[in-house]
């Protein structure tokens, strides 16, 4: 892991796979500034829209107790009934601000970092019982940052709450004389004007941690270049790893190898399972094999001359000779220059009195 390194000879930045690996054992980017800022927004949504609701949802039903009161049973079945009555009652009146509160909750955490399933922060850690550990987890930079950081958010909160809430000082002695009800609606409404303004505060705090904590995290996640080496092993000797890059090279070489078809002078076949496809120009010292194939690929190569014009030859024992001893845009064995030559040849003499035919 990147924290039982020496953190002076992380240099590197992380590869792919070491952030992956960290995202697996649950290390992710994360401030719980972003998580109380959505609390505290939800919050304020939650009041501004259901403070009404939910007092008279609480209201009513609580009115009606105690004005029924003389007729509730006392026997157990009747207060369960009751207790169920009450119960009911009360999730009505906060079932839907409860879910807004929990999917603000969910809403902090997915916008750091997508689901993670992890165990591994239930792994029980020897190095945290080290007393050294335990030093440096009071007295680190972690933990300077998050005292500066608190003592910062209380500066700012006294500083909002103080000048929302010192303009109304006067009235806020006053409501104190003031009917119930009419003081519930003026606290709510001084309620929400400070919720706002915290909220305004506190994104400012979140938006600034996130990008420390983000950077925290990946200064933990760099590699040493020795690291690097070694996992550029591991990878490059992963079979599964070299079969894949084994099959892209294929797929590039076979993709090569078609776009020289047309380029070809002559496709010796065998005539279904061979294909040879040899490209000769005056000048040459001999003719260079530019393609080759068996079954589908042999097809594909004559499916490709065919559409330019390009002169197919049947050669059986040439065909597979070519295509076992000739290696792609190398020039053909002396062994096969006569017989070559004799079907180039062939070639050639069909074009001229393919051009005569035509004048």
């Amino acid at each position: 892991m990147a924290e039982d390194n020496d953190p002076e000879s992380q240099t590197e930045d992380p590869t792919q796979k070491r952030l992956d690996e960290a995202l697996e054992r649950g290390d992710v980017a994360k401030s719980q500034e972003i998580n109380t800022w959505f609390m505290i927004a939800g919050g304020t949504l939650v009041v501004s829209t259901f403070s009404g609701s939910v007092g008279s949802g609480l209201v009513t039903p609580m009115r009606n107790l105690l004005a029924n009161s003389w007729m509730i049973k006392t026997d157990g079945r009747a207060l369960l009934a009751l207790l169920q009555q009450i119960e009911f009652a009360v999730l009505a009146a906060i079932g839907v601000p409860l879910l807004m509160l929990v999917l603000a909750a969910v809403a902090g955490n997915m916008l750091q970092h997508r689901l993670v399933w992890s165990a591994e922060s239930l792994k029980p850690k020897f190095s945290k019982l080290s007393p050294a550990a335990g030093f440096k987890r009071i007295f680190g930079k972690q933990a300077a940052a998050n005292f500066l950081k608190g003592l910062g958010k209380l500066i700012v909160l006294g500083v909002v709450m103080g000048t929302i809430l010192w303009p109304e000082r006067h009235r806020m002695e006053a409501m104190v004389r003031l009917d119930p009800a009419a003081m519930l609606g003026a606290t709510t409404s001084l309620t929400i004007h400070l919720l706002g303004a915290v909220v305004a505060a506190l994104a400012i705090i979140a938006i600034g941690d996130y990008f420390f904590q983000y950077r925290s995290w990946f200064q933990r996640q760099k590699m040493s270049l020795q690291e690097i080496k070694e996992e550029f092993k591991q990878s490059e000797g992963d079979p599964h790893i070299k079969g894949k890059l084994r099959q892209l090279r294929q797929q590039r070489s076979k993709k090569r190898m078609m776009a020289a078809v047309p380029k070809a002078s002559v496709i010796i076949t065998n005539p279904t399972h061979y294909s040879v496809a040899l490209s000769y120009e005056r000048g040459m010292q001999a003719p260079i094999c530019v393609a080759k194939g068996v079954d589908n690929l042999a097809f594909k190569i004559r499916e490709i001359a065919r559409e330019h014009d390009i002169p197919i030859v049947e050669n059986v024992p040439l065909a597979r000779a070519l295509y076992a001893t000739v290696e792609i845009d190398q020039e053909i064995p002396t062994e096969h220059y006569h017989a070559v030559a004799e079907v180039i040849g062939y070639v050639m003499r069909l074009k001229r009195g393919f051009g005569a035919g035509r004048g």
